[in-house]
């Protein structure tokens, strides 16, 4: 099954390689991984996706705790969460394919960020799914030239909130 572990960090050198370390000497496989700064510039929000039993996963969680720069650990997949991924795509479309190609950027709300020729540099954002859906489609349209994609970002609805204690504490 699918899982996206968030994880909160101390925002310091080799953080990340002892994360992707632990997985690799495990022999876990991280099919996306997304870290950037939090709110509090000492810290960073690690979000990746695996796929794995509850078993393995709960493993996972329980080892990524161990880790030294490791501040909280958090398996989102099983609360109400919001994620996103983002999506560059360079497209070439025929001039007899302009209108496909105009109604799926209004359908599904793409940006279109640059067009010379017949050449569409486009932006999408939406879940994992959405942006596979979205990348079939244009692909049905024109020719995928280049195809770029961030890897997933994932926040806990309500008022939950990783790393809350440490937060309040830092701030």
């Amino acid at each position: 099954m699918r899982h996206i572990i968030s994880i909160l960090l101390q925002n310091e050198s080799g953080a990340l390689a002892r994360v992707s370390g632990m997985f690799a000497a495990r022999g876990y496989n991280i099919e996306s991984l997304t870290v950037a700064p939090t709110q509090d510039p000492s810290l960073s929000r690690l979000t990746l996706v695996t796929m794995g039993s509850d078993d393995v996963i709960d493993q996972i969680v329980k080892q990524s705790r161990k880790l030294i720069d490791v501040v909280e650990v958090l398996d989102v997949t099983a609360r109400a969460h919001s994620e996103c991924e983002l999506m560059l795509i360079k497209l070439r479309v025929a001039s007899r394919a302009q209108e496909a190609f105009d109604a799926v950027c209004a359908q599904r709300a793409l940006h279109v960020l640059e067009a010379a020729g017949e050449l569409r540099c486009l932006r999408a954002a939406g879940t994992g799914t959405e942006i596979d859906e979205i990348a079939a489609e244009l692909g049905a349209i024109g020719e995928v030239v280049e195809l770029v994609r961030s890897g997933v970002a994932a926040i806990e609805t309500g008022s939950a909130v990783l790393g809350a204690r440490v937060l309040a504490t830092a701030g």
